[in-house]
């Protein structure tokens, strides 16, 4: 992430790590359940916008609250953290949990977000197609399973990886455990979604092992005016096993 700036700010007592890059419009990345896939296809974005990247608490490099048990908490910390950097307006996007508090932050504050691009979103029950059970999944078993074509996720693990990393990666679970552990899905959250009018782009892979595809019509049905991109050939990051999807995204966001 050599073009990303890092930045650390206190947001209602916690600690903050929020990388940036570029200017011009504000556009916000929401990772995922894990940081371990890094942010550098971002830095494409940023030759058109200010790209920000903030770690989500109890992720990656930023410090935790342990009173944050429900989604809605990070939406309140994310309204806390665009007014201390100004932002008023911006383009979102989500990836997988991510693409769960993008959403929710869309249905909430629409007037707040120009444009919206859900990867591979977590949030909705497609009983039929049934989300991997990740809180259950062992992380060496994880890990693989986030991209069709490992050798595109394999040069950012370490080959051996210390107790610093595996400390990081058992933090992360453990946050997302924290929030979803005894209520995994929303069952009122899809009744909210057609307040999601902004422009939006959902974004799958044809060969997700977390998420199916097939919750990218479930996605349709409540975002009537949504837009589906799917990606052939292409597991739960997307932009990893296709590089070229990040240049679509920022067409669509352009």
């Amino acid at each position: 992430m050599s073009k990303f700036i890092r930045e650390e700010l206190l947001v209602d007592g916690v600690k903050t790590v929020v990388q940036s890059a570029g200017t011009g419009e504000p556009l916000v990345l929401f990772h995922g359940a894990g940081t371990v896939d890094g942010f550098d296809f971002a830095e494409a974005w940023a030759r058109r916008f200010r790209v920000i990247v903030p770690y989500h608490p109890g992720f990656g490099e930023s410090g935790d609250d342990p009173s944050f048990t429900d989604i809605h908490d990070y939406v309140m910390h994310y309204l806390e953290l665009f007014d201390i950097l100004k932002i008023d307006t911006l383009s979102l996007i989500g990836l997988s949990m991510g693409g769960y508090l993008a959403a929710r932050f869309a249905s909430e504050h629409g007037h707040r977000v120009k444009k919206l691009v859900l990867i591979a979103p977590y949030g909705l029950d497609v009983p039929e197609y049934p989300a991997l059970d990740i809180i259950a999944t062992p992380g060496e078993q994880l890990v693989p399973m986030l991209v069709s074509n490992f050798d595109a996720l394999k040069p950012r693990l370490p080959e051996k990886p210390d107790m610093e990393f595996i400390a990081a990666r058992y933090r992360e679970a453990t946050t997302f455990a924290r929030l979803f552990w005894e209520h995994p899905i929303d069952p009122k959250f899809p009744r909210y979604l057609h307040r999601v009018k902004m422009p939006t782009l959902i974004v799958w892979g044809d060969e997700d092992k977390i998420i199916p595809v097939e919750h990218a019509q479930a996605w349709r049905k409540w975002i009537p005016n949504a837009e589906v991109m799917i990606v052939k050939g292409a597991g739960h990051i997307v932009h990893r096993d296709k590089p070229e999807v990040a240049d679509a995204i920022g067409k669509f966001l352009g």
